[in-house]
């Protein structure tokens, strides 16, 4: 996924951004911490940090088969002198039709990895690349939710609004709730997390944000204790 345009700093960006019920309702504003989503956005950083994630969600299951391990017989296929032709062994030899794959793909396990304080830097770069291009809004009541994905669709046709097209969103908790996970199961693009499990990654493949209090309480406390 492309990274969004090189922004170097977010002064003067607005962190305050509205807040929706779950019925859609406008309740106020909510002001997110400076620490978290007032930073400098790091470009080269979240690309180093898609490029980790990405790579480590590939799974690399092609394979191919040797010499050793295709059918065939192993005797030589025919004299070395006085035929003529070219000096052969076996039939599983790679030069013939159906013989082994010399230097084929094999299933393998490619993982990257990120320092921790890298993790924590690429995720205030992209949650503050959100604050800056205002695609965060917050969240109240969600804990009430039913269960219905007809619920979450009406709540989010009300943020968008009409006429409005709205391809993907992530909801941020501040803990699981199993309701808001069953609601936007079937809803393409739509994905609810808590704020523990959240990463650069989710947060720049979204168009939307979606945080509750409970969400940014969350991710303060980790940035004060990891």
């Amino acid at each position: 996924m492309p990274v969004k345009k090189k922004v170097s700093k977010s002064r003067g960006t607005s962190l305050s951004v509205p807040v929706y019920s779950l019925a859609g309702r406008s309740s106020g504003t909510l002001i997110l911490p400076k620490e978290i989503f007032g930073q400098e956005v790091n470009q080269k950083l979240l690309t180093q940090a898609l490029r980790v994630y990405m790579t480590n969600q590939k799974n690399l299951t092609a394979s191919t088969k040797t010499r050793g391990e295709v059918r065939g017989s192993t005797a030589k296929i025919y004299r070395q002198k006085g035929t003529g032709r070219a000096r052969h062994g076996a039939i599983r030899a790679p030069i013939f039709v159906g013989g082994g794959i010399v230097f084929g793909p094999k299933p393998r396990k490619v993982r990257l990895t990120l320092p921790k304080k890298m993790r924590k830097a690429a995720l205030k770069s992209a949650l503050s690349s959100k604050a800056i291009d205002k695609n965060i809004v917050g969240l109240k009541g969600v804990e009430k939710a039913s269960g219905k994905t007809k619920e979450i669709i009406q709540l989010l046709n009300k943020i968008v609004g009409k006429g409005e097209k709205l391809n993907s969103a992530l909801i941020i908790m501040g803990e699981k709730t199993d309701n808001v996970v069953r609601a936007v199961r079937n809803i393409p693009g739509v994905d609810a997390v808590p704020a523990n499990s959240v990463n650069a990654y989710e947060v720049l493949r979204h168009d939307m944000l979606m945080l509750t209090k409970d969400a940014i309480e969350k991710l303060i406390h980790q940035k004060e204790t990891k």
